[in-house]
């Protein structure tokens, strides 16, 4: 019987939700693990999530600026201050979320280096990195790549993509040979290998998430934010390779 109640209350919860939506800004790592996320969000509360996925310091901008966006998941947590000092977003929503890794991810056809340092190889013709001058992969990536003392050699071969998500997809469209991404991108890759990238090469990429707004949506926001902590949220971001917060000892 208590089942059967609870049930017709998540139902009706559900009803009562139809047709609400909750616009919410993503860093560019997010996007396959958020996809699945926004689908099991929205078969349990009835919202729909819209997502814009980028580089964080592009969608801080706009967030600055203006734009629409009730949630905030930045890839770091410098990205989620600065909305929040912005006088944009709520100080205290703000949570760390997730801890991203790197990878060099190389198509189907070019295997991936052994090591970072045989990006110098002549083989690898072209590598993209995501712009470090407002995606955080991106600067971890160059962090990588300068202790490994590779970074100047490197320099003719660099491409800079807008995103992450865009730096893997140079490499996709065979514009490049091997692109440094996120780990979450490259474990749901069709084909293709990768390297991890040791985390003592770059500075850890602590993700903040930080609602924006009032009213509806941002309470929309607040429930979608409350479901990445939850069990199912947790299982699905360990899944695309993802340290949660309570796994590190300093997230």
């Amino acid at each position: 019987m208590r089942r059967l109640v609870l049930l017709a209350l998540l139902a009706a919860c559900s009803s009562k939700n139809s047709g609400r939506t909750v616009r919410i800004a993503a860093a560019s790592d997010l996007a396959r693990a958020y996809e699945e996320l926004g689908t099991a969000f929205q078969k349990k509360t009835g919202i729909t999530p819209q997502f814009q996925f980028g580089s964080s310091g592009l969608l801080a901008k706009q967030i600055e600026q203006g734009a629409p966006f009730f949630l905030f998941a930045a890839a770091n947590k410098e990205y989620a201050d600065q909305v929040v000092t912005a006088g944009r977003c709520d100080a205290k929503s703000e949570r760390l979320y997730a801890r991203g890794r790197i990878v060099v991810w190389c198509p189907t056809g070019t295997a991936a280096p052994v090591k970072l340092t045989d990006l110098t190889d002549p083989r690898y013709k072209k590598i993209a990195i995501a712009n470090p001058e407002h995606a955080p992969y991106g600067r971890a990536a160059k962090q990588a790549l300068e202790k490994a003392g590779i970074w100047d050699a490197l320099q003719p071969k660099l491409v800079l993509g807008d995103s992450v998500q865009s730096t893997m997809q140079y490499a996709r469209s065979g514009a490049v040979d091997a692109a440094v991404i996120a780990l979450s991108l490259a474990v749901v890759s069709d084909g293709g290998s990768f390297l991890k990238i040791d985390d003592d090469q770059y500075d850890p990429l602590d993700q903040s998430m930080v609602v924006c707004g009032n009213g509806e949506e941002a309470d929309a926001a607040h429930q979608f934010e409350e479901f990445i902590s939850s069990p199912d949220g947790r299982e699905v971001m360990t899944r695309y390779g993802f340290v949660l917060p309570d796994a590190h000892a300093k997230p």
